[in-house]
């Protein structure tokens, strides 16, 4: 069976075993492993909820609302969809951005890095004084802690990338300026 429906059928078997035990005696067993043949293994709430010193939080698909980035921060219209905020004494957060074209995010730093990977469309990067970058799907681009930069989509084309980055004190990120049209508009490269 593959791993993402042995997910599902213990996320379902949990439901099941846990409200009505002696009447879905099969989910119960599927909780434990025995229907499997495997070790027991430790059941927790399939509900989106982390517990105090839990082991694991699984969130199903569509637990975190979609947020439109504001004009502060962005320029045009970008989406981001939170993967994962940890707690302590985890620092990460993650999140799959979608910017629509022309939009970008304002010149920022993070104080401990961040990681960029790009899922889809054609976008740009651009580190302070360095030229405009093109960034394409499957390029994966580090940004070094303090290193003033902006991305965002191409002129023609959306762009989806996921963004992680770690806090310090609890500071991810700090906005700067926005980035100008001409700086957007730079030659790629150059």
């Amino acid at each position: 069976m593959p791993p993402a429906a042995f997910v599902r059928l213990i996320r379902s078997d949990n439901e099941r075993c846990g409200q009505f035990p002696l009447l879905f005696p099969e989910a119960c067993a599927a909780i434990t492993g025995r229907r499997f043949g495997l070790p027991a293994i430790h059941a927790r709430s399939s509900t989106p909820q982390l517990e105090e010193n839990a082991d694991m939080d699984i969130k199903p698909l569509g637990a975190n609302p979609s947020r439109r980035m504001g004009a502060d921060s962005f320029t045009g219209t970008v989406w981001q969809e939170p993967i994962i905020e940890a707690p302590a004494p985890a620092r990460i957060r993650g999140a799959w951005v979608r910017f629509e074209p022309k939009a970008r995010t304002a010149w920022h730093t993070h104080p401990l890095g961040q990681t960029l990977h790009v899922v889809s469309g054609v976008g740009r990067v651009q580190l302070w004084g360095g030229p405009v970058r093109e960034i394409r799907p499957g390029d994966t681009i580090w940004i070094a802690p303090g290193e003033k930069h902006w991305h965002g989509a191409g002129p023609d084309t959306n762009m989806v990338h996921i963004a992680l980055q770690e806090h310090l004190d609890g500071i991810h990120v700090t906005w700067l300026e926005h980035v100008t049209d001409e700086q957007y508009n730079a030659k790629v490269g150059g």
